[in-house]
């Protein structure tokens, strides 16, 4: 969608829920707007729950696609390796996380009152980033973050004055192109961050310094 049918978009919802709650009791009014509330809380809860482990891990998929570079010939076998390391890990991994990056992102732009796309582009960043970066370290620790911090985001919305504006809620619709917009330098940053823990993962490993998983 193009930023003007984002835009007639959230602009049509608004109109539309306004319409509904307008022609009811304030005690149905009421109503719709906390469970409508609820169900945008539930719905985050849900999305955190299912992705913090994933996104915590530091071997996400476990495809190991070096399995499939056996070889007789040694040379043969080491560049095959490498080949499927980098695509599993510099590609294919990035844009895994990316789409975590951006669910977490479309959330924080609809929870936050005054917060623009830049803003959210950057706080998500910040948090998956924090997350990759302590999946290298302890996984423990990379999951506790990977639901404390989203979870925190989200108290701090629901105690600041207006969450429970439903139509404000829907007009930050309008602002997801302009996360398409901006998101590129922050792909590239995730991408970059990945690489380097990676680098550092595999000469550790190399030279048996990598710290033991239990």
């Amino acid at each position: 969608m193009a930023d003007g049918e984002f835009g007639e978009l959230s602009a049509a919802l608004v109109s539309s829920y306004n319409l509904l709650t307008s022609s009811l009791p304030p005690f149905f009014h009421s109503f719709i707007n906390l469970f409508v509330i609820v169900f945008f809380i539930f719905i985050y809860a849900v999305f955190i729950w299912k992705f913090h482990k994933f996104i915590a891990q530091k071997n996400i998929f476990g495809l190991n696609l070096n399995q499939y570079a056996q070889n007789n010939d040694s040379g043969t076998n080491k560049m095959l390796e490498g080949v499927f390391y980098f695509f599993e890990y510099l590609v294919v991994l990035p844009f895994a996380i990316f789409f975590w990056f951006m669910g977490v992102t479309i959330f924080l732009l609809i929870m936050g009152k005054n917060l623009d796309a830049n803003t959210a582009l950057v706080i998500s960043a910040a948090v998956v980033a924090a997350i990759r970066m302590t999946s290298y370290y302890n996984e423990t620790l990379s999951k506790e973050l990977a639901k404390l911090l989203p979870l925190n985001l989200l108290a701090l919305s629901l105690i600041e004055s207006g969450f429970f504006d439903v139509p404000r809620i829907l007009s930050q619709i309008s602002q997801i192109p302009n996360l398409l917009n901006n998101i590129t330098i922050y792909i590239v940053f995730i991408i970059i961050l990945e690489a380097i823990l990676r680098f550092f993962d595999f000469t550790f490993s190399l030279f048996g310094l990598e710290e033991e998983q239990v």
